[in-house]
C-alpha cells in the first residue's frame, strides 16, 4: 500500500475515526485504525469496538492499493503533530512508513485479518439539521444517568412521529425533554430507540457542523438493534440499549400555582456565588416573593450566603431548595436570555423552560424538571 494524502485531511479522518477508541480495548486489534486505500484514489480508515463504529472516506492520491491496521491513538497524536505538508504512507515490510516532509515514522502493522467486520448501518429515516439536532442533543444528555446503577438510564430516549423528534432523558433526580421537528423520509415515520448518551452527545458535536445530519433508525439485514448517523463522508453507528424506558413523562406537573421570569445570565451566576458555601449535596435554598428571588446558603455555624436577583412573579409566593449544579446545569441549556420556573409545592418537582423576552411566551419545545430537596425550615 502506498498513498499520499494532505496532513489537514489525514489529521482530521484519523481524530474523527479514533475518537472512541477504548482506553482499554478487550482484544489488542480494536486499538487499531483499518485504513482502506483505493485505486480510484479514496481512503477510508474505520474503528469499531463492538459497540460504536466510525468510518470516513477522504480522496487521496493512491499509488499503491491496499489495507493495513495501526494504531490509532497513536495515529492521530502523530497525524496532528505532523507539519502541515503532504504525508506519504507506506507499507514496509511489517511496518507502516509515515513521511512528512523532514518527519519520519514507522510503525508497526497490526493483524488486519483479525478486526472485526463493522456493521451495517439501518436504512435511513431521514434527515435534521445538524446545529439544532447538537443543541437538543447537549440540552437532554445533561440529564442522562452517569453511573451504572441502572444502565437504561445512561440513554436518551429517541421517539419519532411523523416530523416530530422528542428526545427525553432522565436521571431520577431531573428530567430533560426537547421536541424538535425533522425530515423524515415516510410521513408516517415512528420509531422509538434508546441511544447510548455518550456516544449520542460526541456525535452530535462531531457531526453538527456539517449542515444536515442523516439519522437511521429504520431496520435492515444486520441492523437491527443500531442507530445510524451520517453527514457527508463521515458515517457512525451505535447498538442501542435493551430495555423498557421507565414512563416518566407523568412526572411533569398537570397544574402551576406559581411561575417566575428571571433573566438567566443573572440567576447563574447567583447561584454559582452562593452555592461556593453549599457543601457537597447540601441545596441552595430560592425563595420567590414579588419582584426578587432570594438566594442562600448554609445554615447554622456553617459558612453562609445570600444574594437576591429581580424576578417577576405570577401566584403564591413560594420557597424551595435545589441541587445547585443540577439548577446550573438546566440553567445551562435552555439557551435563552430569561428563564420561566413553574411550580406546585416545594416538595413537587418544579419546571424549568426559557424566553425569549420577560414579558414573552414560554418556549416549551424544551423543558427541564427538577426534583427538589429537603430542607430544614
Amino acid at each position: 500500500m502506498k498513498f499520499r494524502v494532505e496532513r489537514e485531511v489525514l489529521a482530521d479522518a484519523v481524530t474523527w475515526v479514533a475518537r472512541g477508541l477504548p482506553a482499554r480495548p478487550p482484544v489488542p486489534v480494536l486499538a487499531g485504525v483499518l485504513i482502506v486505500a483505493e485505486e480510484e484514489g479514496t481512503l477510508t480508515l474505520s474503528a469499531f469496538d463492538y459497540e460504536v463504529s466510525a468510518k470516513i472516506t477522504v480522496a487521496a492520491d493512491v499509488a499503491e492499493a491496499g489495507t493495513v491496521l495501526v494504531l490509532g491513538r497513536l495515529l492521530a497524536d502523530i497525524s496532528r503533530n505532523l507539519p502541515s505538508k503532504p504525508v506519504d504512507v507506506a507499507t514496509d515490510g511489517n511496518k507502516v512508513a509515515v513521511t512528512c516532509g523532514s518527519s519520519r515514522f514507522s510503525l508497526m502493522q497490526m493483524p488486519a485479518d483479525d478486526y472485526p467486520t463493522l456493521p451495517i448501518s439501518p436504512t435511513a429515516s431521514g434527515h435534521v439539521d445538524g446545529g439544532l439536532f447538537t443543541q437538543a442533543v447537549a440540552q437532554v444528555s445533561i440529564a442522562a444517568d452517569r453511573g451504572d446503577t441502572l444502565p437504561i438510564l445512561t440513554g436518551v430516549r429517541v421517539e419519532i412521529d411523523g416530523e416530530k423528534m422528542t428526545l427525553l432523558a432522565t436521571d431520577r433526580y431531573r428530567l430533560a425533554m426537547r421536541e424538535l421537528t425533522w425530515n423524515p423520509n415516510a410521513t408516517d415515520a415512528s420509531h422509538l430507540a434508546l441511544v447510548p448518551a455518550r456516544t449520542l452527545s460526541e456525535t452530535a458535536k462531531a457531526l453538527g457542523a456539517s449542515g444536515s445530519i442523516e439519522v437511521a433508525l429504520g431496520s435492515s439485514a444486520g441492523g437491527d438493534g443500531l442507530v445510524g448517523f451520517e453527514a457527508g463522508q463521515r458515517r457512525t453507528t451505535s447498538r442501542l440499549l435493551d430495555g423498557e424506558y421507565p414512563k416518566v413523562t407523568s412526572i411533569f406537573p398537570t397544574s402551576v400555582d406559581t411561575e417566575a421570569v428571571i433573566k438567566t445570565s443573572e440567576l447563574v451566576e447567583a447561584v454559582k456565588r452562593v452555592a461556593l458555601v453549599a457543601e457537597r449535596n447540601t441545596p441552595v435554598r430560592l425563595r420567590f416573593t414579588d419582584g426578587q428571588v432570594a438566594i442562600e446558603a448554609g445554615t447554622g455555624d456553617d459558612a453562609q450566603a445570600s444574594e437576591a436577583v429581580e424576578s417577576t412573579l405570577s401566584g403564591p409566593e413560594i420557597e424551595i431548595a435545589f441541587n445547585p449544579q443540577f439548577l446550573l446545569d438546566g440553567l445551562g441549556a435552555v439557551g435563552t436570555d430569561y428563564s420561566r420556573l413553574s411550580f406546585t409545592q416545594p416538595s413537587r418537582p418544579a419546571v424549568l423552560s426559557g424566553q425569549a423576552e420577560q414579558d414573552g411566551e414560554a418556549d416549551t419545545s424544551y423543558r427541564y424538571v427538577l426534583m427538589p430537596v429537603r430542607f430544614a425550615s
